[in-house]
């Protein structure tokens, strides 16, 4: 069996995909603030090179499989936080243990959003992400500046991370494939965990009124392992001909608010 790691594996999305590779008899290790077998913060560059370090020494032969997921909202309130952990923390890592990876011919998966394609997107943030030469502190420097107070920014901005991140995936995929490592994201809908959980009862009516097809008629909000179940298929050796893919899964919300974008 293989060898996998994940990061935020400690709830929702992350501890299904934990669940779902343990059932099929592989090693995990999961990389989290809190309950993780590597207990770091990976919005710092501190923790993230503590986890490349500690990834290194418990699995020198290398990794069959590194799952990216770790994020937080735009409603967590901190405009940093955003942007460290959810696209430099992702993308350092991808490069620290891409040697690891490569050593077994594994695979990457990114987790990204369906809400890159729904507009509300800070284009100016997420072209500085990607075209920035990795200046994390000159991004921070930047949304520091903004008003916290506005939750609009906060998700907008965690937009710019989410489509940022989903570019990053198909700019590196060709490079890392030739080398024998594959690389996807995901790009899940709204998804019930207890990030969904905390939200208030008037945004909870807001997400119920974006159709879900596969949820017609019942609660918009998915079921994590949805999710999971599409990232465990995409390490796997089944999906060893997709690669630089951004998967919508969100039960078919993308493809009815785009019902003409094919590419």
């Amino acid at each position: 069996m293989g060898v996998y790691a994940i990061t935020g594996g400690s709830s929702g999305i992350g501890a299904e995909t934990v669940r779902l590779l343990k059932e099929r008899g592989h090693e995990v290790v999961n990389i989290d603030m809190k309950g993780g077998d590597i207990e770091v913060n990976l919005a710092s560059k501190e923790g993230r090179h503590k986890t490349i370090d500690e990834l290194h020494r418990m699995h020198p032969e290398g990794l069959d499989g590194m799952i990216l997921n770790a994020g937080v909202s735009g409603a967590c309130g901190n405009f940093e936080l955003i942007i460290s952990l959810n696209y430099f923390a992702t993308t350092e890592l991808a490069r620290g243990v891409y040697d690891l990876v490569q050593k077994k011919h594994g695979a990457m998966v990114v987790t990204s959003s369906n809400t890159i394609s729904q507009g509300q997107i800070r284009m100016d943030i997420a072209d500085l992400l990607n075209n920035n030469n990795d200046d994390e502190q000159r991004v921070l420097n930047i949304v520091s500046k903004m008003d916290k107070s506005n939750l609009q920014t906060g998700h907008s901005l965690y937009v710019a991370t989410k489509y940022a991140l989903a570019r990053w995936v198909r700019r590196h995929s060709a490079s890392f494939a030739a080398n024998g490592v594959r690389i996807n994201a995901v790009a899940p809908g709204n998804v019930n965990t207890a990030m969904t959980a905390a939200l208030t009862p008037t945004v909870k009516m807001a997400y119920n009124a974006l159709p879900v097809p596969t949820r017609y008629g019942h609660e918009a909000l998915m079921d994590p392992d949805e999710i999971a179940s599409v990232i465990v298929f995409l390490t796997s050796d089944e999906a060893r001909g997709v690669c630089g893919n951004i998967m919508f899964v969100d039960g078919g919300t993308d493809a009815l608010l785009n019902t003409e974008k094919v590419y």
